[in-house]
């Protein structure tokens, strides 16, 4: 029975069920995808939410790190900027060097460079060197390494010069240097500095003001220029200075690179709210104080500090010093400064780190960031403030064909704590991998995609099936309308004549063979009829037993020459001994009917041809089959329709221009018993004519 009623499927042709169908599908299909399409942006979130949340650890590790650091840095008190500090207690009465007079200098934050201070007068110390007036070697330094340390001294004074920061007077910032051992050279040398470069410099150029400016964030040339202007004394002084220029490595800015958030509506809070730990932790720094105990004295040629001679000690003089918490700056050389100001008798001193900043971000940052698995998707780029330093820093370039969708967006911005909260580090996506259920979705996708595809083409053949088959009925109908009415007119009008005695005695034996023929016609097509209704309704209930092949044959040949001789046929059977004593398993009413419905398709569709001969054979095929096979002279069967003709209901002409009788159900019959014994049937166009196979397997 037809899935959909007769009375619908009258209203669709088929481009209207193709028109449903798709609409159909449509309604199914648009909704899949975009929840497929919300699921996988979801999953791209939570890969970019992944790697914004390592983005950020990465951050906070980096800036725990430095933090350490600078706390370290912090706790350094006064007197660790001299070259010589009391060790422990003030009364036990021993010098030491100071942790910061280490050389090659280690301790610090990365990169450093070395330590200085710049007292009230704007004169430069630094651990690295002894007092003046100190001998290297009587505190341990040979000449080699006072040499190393000098020219280290004169680097750290040079940076200094170059960004306004301190000055130079002949005469005070000279330094012996320190020859072989026994060696006593006492020419005043200036510290790495030519004089007549020193003497250019006026006196009063170091200003208390340049240190704070150093820590303040300049957008340009143009605000350097006015911070340099604001430290000249006059037109004359200004002209001896070197002219300002911009940060060397400084390599653009930050909004020239174009970073758009993908997702910004959703980190918004997260944005203005970043490091608040960070936060916290600027707060707790504040100023603190502290007593320093130092040695007191003039170089003398008695000792290093002229002693109380009384006492025999060495002069300690104790103050209280103010400190301030440290400041961060990018000098205009491009080096990076940690200072911090000291108050000491009304007094301000300066003491300050000098760090290179390659180092620096190639320790600090850029180790700890090609460490993570976060650089194989990301780039990193170093800023102050709105100035990029580094960047893009990465690993080996990803070769991807294309440009992602995400690729060059902004994946995470932070800042690091004070005093360090002027660099910034961003990280930008390079390729954002798929979410941990990417892969699954992608499967379920091309299974939907598999499934609604599958469905719609299986569910548009059953539509098309159905519709027709519905057609097929309704030809079917009309052609038993028209198969029953045609003999029972014939019966009839034969046996009124009969009745009204209107044919002779020669004319009356041909009514009755008329008669008698077209009952027999009726009773095939009621015959079939009634098969087709069976295996519609119950299936096929057969009465299978063994049946020898020359039985068959006999029954044949007796049951159909009749039906053949009086249609105007000649009947031809071959019959291969061999095949005589062989066995099938059969029904042999269905065998017959088979055969029958075989001979009577022959006769029709080979009416008109030139041969009127039906062969009816059988042979052996091996020795486990038995082929039975119908033979015509006519036209044969088109290729394109030799699976088709054994369809129900199935007719190759149209059913108001077709020549041929017949309902379309005879062939559909003949398929159906000979799958229902376990044989098979096939057709084979000869030259002329087609031939119809049954085979079935042997057996006892």
């Amino acid at each position: 029975m037809p899935i959909l009623s007769t009375s619908i499927l009258k209203r669709f042709d088929g481009r209207r069920l193709e028109l449903l169908l798709s609409l159909f599908f449509l309604a199914l299909a648009v909704p899949t995808a975009v929840l497929i399409w919300q699921a996988y942006g979801q999953l791209k979130w939570e890969a970019y939410y992944q790697y914004r949340g390592m983005a950020e650890e990465l951050t906070r590790r980096i800036d725990e790190s430095l933090r350490e650091h600078i706390g370290e840095a912090e706790r350094r008190s006064f007197a660790d900027y001299e070259f010589l500090v009391l060790a422990g207690d003030p009364s036990a009465n021993f010098l030491q060097r100071s942790p910061l007079a280490a050389y090659p200098v280690e301790t610090g934050p990365p990169g450093v460079i070395g330590y200085f201070q710049v007292d009230a007068e704007g004169d430069f110390r630094t651990p690295l060197l002894p007092p003046e007036g100190t001998e290297p070697a009587s505190v341990g330094i040979d000449a080699a390494e006072y040499a190393q340390r000098l020219e280290l001294a004169d680097r750290l004074r040079a940076i200094l010069r170059d960004n306004r920061l301190v000055s130079y007077r002949p005469g005070r910032l000279e330094y012996r240097r320190g020859g072989e051992a026994g060696a006593n050279d006492d020419r005043p040398v200036p510290g790495g500095l030519a004089e007549s470069a020193a003497a250019q410099l006026p006196e009063d150029s170091y200003s208390q003001r340049n240190f704070d400016d150093v820590g303040k964030y300049s957008p340009g040339p143009a605000a350097a220029s006015a911070t340099i202007e604001g430290n000249r004394d006059d037109s004359k002084a200004a002209s001896q200075m070197t002219a300002p220029r911009e940060q060397e490595n400084v390599i653009g800015k930050v909004a020239d690179l174009k970073l758009e958030p993908a997702y910004r509506d959703k980190f918004m809070r997260l944005e203005e709210t970043a490091h608040p730990a960070a936060a916290a932790q600027s707060e707790l720094r504040t100023k603190r104080t502290e007593q320093t105990a130092l040695p007191a004295g003039v170089p003398g040629d008695d000792g290093l500090f002229a002693a109380d001679a009384d006492a025999g000690r060495l002069r300690i003089s104790t103050f209280e010093s103010e400190l301030d918490p440290f400041e961060f700056g990018l000098l205009g050389s491009g080096h990076f400064v940690l200072f911090r100001k000291v108050w000491r008798d009304g007094q301000r001193f300066i003491q300050g780190i000098l760090i290179a900043p390659d180092a620096f971000i190639e320790a600090a940052i850029r180790d700890r960031f090609e460490a993570a698995a976060l650089a194989g998707m990301s780039e990193l780029i170093v800023a102050y403030y709105d100035d990029v330093l580094r960047g893009p820093i990465s690993q080996s370039a990803i070769d991807r064909g294309s440009r992602e969708e995400l690729e060059g967006t902004l994946l995470y911005r932070g800042h690091l704590s004070a005093p360090l909260d002027s660099l910034g580090l961003i990280f930008s996506i390079r390729h954002l991998p798929p979410g941990p259920g990417t892969r699954v979705l992608g499967w379920v996708t091309l299974l939907l995609a598999a499934v609604f595809l599958g469905g719609f083409y299986a569910l548009h053949r059953l539509a098309r099936g159905q519709l027709r088959l519905a057609r097929q009925q309704q030809d079917f109908v009309s052609a038993v309308s028209h198969e029953l009415k045609t003999p029972l007119t014939s019966i009839r009008m034969y046996g009124e004549m009969l009745k009204e005695g209107w044919a002779n005695e020669d004319k009356r034996q041909q009514y009755y063979e008329y008669i008698h023929d077209e009952s027999e016609r009726l009773t095939r097509l009621i015959s079939n009829v009634l098969q087709l209704a069976s295996i519609t309704r119950n299936g096929t209930k057969l009465a299978m037993r063994s049946v020898m092949v020359s039985d068959l044959m006999g029954s044949v040949e007796a049951k159909v020459s009749s039906q053949v001789e009086r249609a105007g046929f000649e009947v031809v059977f071959d019959r291969d001994q061999r095949a005589e004593g062989a066995v099938v398993l059969v029904d042999e009413d269905c065998f017959l009917q088979i055969i029958i419905n075989l001979v009577d398709n022959a006769a029709k569709f080979s009416a008109g041809a030139a041969s009127r001969k039906i062969e009816i054979g059988s042979r052996l095929a091996g020795n486990t089959r038995v082929v039975f096979s119908v033979r015509d002279f006519g036209p044969g069967v088109p290729r394109n329709q030799m699976k088709k003709i054994f369809e129900l209901f199935y007719r190759s002409e149209n059913e108001l221009t077709r020549e041929t009788v017949g309902t379309g159900i005879g062939l559909a019959i003949v398929h159906q018993l000979t799958l229902a014994m376990k044989g098979s049937v096939d057709v084979v166009n000869q030259n002329p004519g087609a031939e119809f196979r049954i085979s079935f397997p042997t057996g006892r």
